[in-house]
């Protein structure tokens, strides 16, 4: 019998030329909370670079090590660096069996890396991923449309909704912004 861990939440905004990433804290179990305040998000790059990730935990690891390897051979540049780990995800026998995803974001891109080694840009420089990402990126567009926010205000009332809905998200919100 495999057992399902589901555990994240990650949203992340760029909105007047800021940058934030935000995720929740749960980790589940099968139907058990075995984690209240996971840290799921990250700063790279000397502060330049922020990343959130989703799905197995060794797996999100092992291609978090990969990007930042990419990150430092390509000088920071975040495109170059997500293309040419989503190229070694695609080829390499073993990154293709990794279950997770990540969420990428500088001040003027944002991407996902999903699954199978897909770029994904969205037009709106809004990334969402995990069990409540859906929630998150709704709350977000909304919030993004038709408030005053700040980027990592709309991140954490985005997440806030999503733990309001979704059984795998809690209100245990960690947030990164790029400082410049």
């Amino acid at each position: 019998m495999k057992i399902e861990i589901r555990s994240t939440t990650i949203c992340g905004v760029i909105h007047n030329g800021k940058a934030a990433i935000g995720g929740d804290g749960q980790v589940t179990l099968g139907n058990t909370v075995v984690k209240h305040n996971s840290m799921k998000i990250r700063k790279l790059y000397s502060g330049k670079i922020l990343c959130g990730f989703a799905g197995a935990a060794a797996d999100a690891f092992t291609l978090l090590n990969r990007f930042e390897e990419k990150l430092e051979q390509f000088n920071g540049n975040l495109e170059r660096a997500v293309v040419e780990l989503a190229k070694d995800w695609r080829t390499d026998k073993y990154l293709r069996k990794l279950e997770a995803m990540l969420a990428l974001l500088s001040n003027e891109k944002a991407f996902i890396v999903s699954g199978t080694g897909d770029i994904i840009e969205p037009d709106d420089k809004i990334v969402a991923i995990g069990s409540g990402g859906m929630y998150a990126l709704a709350a977000a567009k909304m919030l993004k449309k038709y408030s005053s926010l700040t980027a990592d205000e709309i991140v954490k009332e985005a997440l806030t909704t999503a733990s309001e809905i979704c059984i795998y998200t809690n209100d245990k919100i960690n947030i990164e912004k790029i400082e410049n």
